[in-house]
């Protein structure tokens, strides 16, 4: 099975580097990478292409123009450019670990899409943190006996452990989060309408359980590292929440302003 993965960024190229060394360190390469670039200067665009001619997987960059925070059209966008089978989202501020691709696609299966788990690296770490520190249990374990980094029990990789499956909206991150290419096609990809911070990935997860599908997590496999930035404002939520309040009391699971446009379906 292909797996397609997509890095979303916006000016933040230090670290979307570091999350595609986590990717060079993979036991499973992915098929393919695709930087979903939401409207960066050109210093991605110089990070992407040093990046690319060492990288032991191919490297697209798909870019839209910066018209704010855009995460789902701009997710849209580098699903139609992608060719696997399977698809794995994760952001340019967090570091796969290097069972990452490979865990998502062990737990792969029809009728589910995959939320992955986060370790959150705190501020005093993140400045030097790096691909290798995120594949080193030392160093994991006296970071985590530092207090420098929190949700520290996915440190522990235990395949062995069972999965769970639920319907639950709580804890739904596309930073990390897997599905096949025939599902997000049949839902229509991400709810364009969603501008700003907040919910475009809830609001998905709606749809997705409304065709049909149920949420698979394992709490020690899929694991990547979210390192710490600034907190985004949150000016848009009152209008993402009243879209996704909308979605929540409708009654179908194709997004009209999504990767096809309803007047040209």
């Amino acid at each position: 099975m292909r797996a397609s993965v997509i890095v979303t960024t916006y000016n933040d190229p230090v670290r979307l580097v570091r999350a595609l060394e986590g990717f060079s360190l993979q036991e499973r390469f992915p098929d393919e990478v695709i930087v979903a670039d939401d409207g960066s200067g050109p210093e991605t665009a110089e990070a992407v292409s040093g990046f690319s001619g060492g990288a032991p997987f191919p490297l697209l960059h798909v870019r839209h123009e910066d018209m704010g925070f855009r995460a789902g059209k701009i997710r849209n966008e580098a699903i139609k450019k992608s060719s696997g089978d399977y698809i794995i989202l994760l952001d340019g501020d967090c570091i796969p670990e290097r069972h990452f691709v490979g865990d998502h696609l062990r737990l792969a299966e029809k009728g589910r899409f995959v939320q992955g788990k986060r370790v959150i690296v705190g501020r005093k770490a993140s400045g030097a943190f790096s691909a290798r520190d995120a594949n080193s249990f030392s160093t994991l374990l006296r970071q985590a006996l530092g207090f420098s980094i929190s949700n520290s029990h996915h440190i522990l990789r235990m395949p062995f452990f069972p999965a769970r499956r639920n319907r639950r909206l709580k804890g739904i991150k596309s930073c990390n989060m897997g599905f096949f290419r025939d599902d997000i096609f049949a839902v229509n990809g991400f709810n364009e309408a969603f501008v700003g911070w907040g919910r475009e990935d809830s609001e998905l997860a709606v749809r997705l359980f409304r065709y049909g599908l149920m949420r698979k997590e394992h709490p020690f496999s899929a694991i990547c590292f979210h390192l710490w930035h600034p907190a985004r404002t949150k000016d848009s939520l009152p209008v993402n929440d009243a879209l996704l309040e909308e979605t929540l009391k409708g009654g179908g699971y194709f997004c009209k302003d999504g990767m096809v446009k309803a007047e040209t379906r």
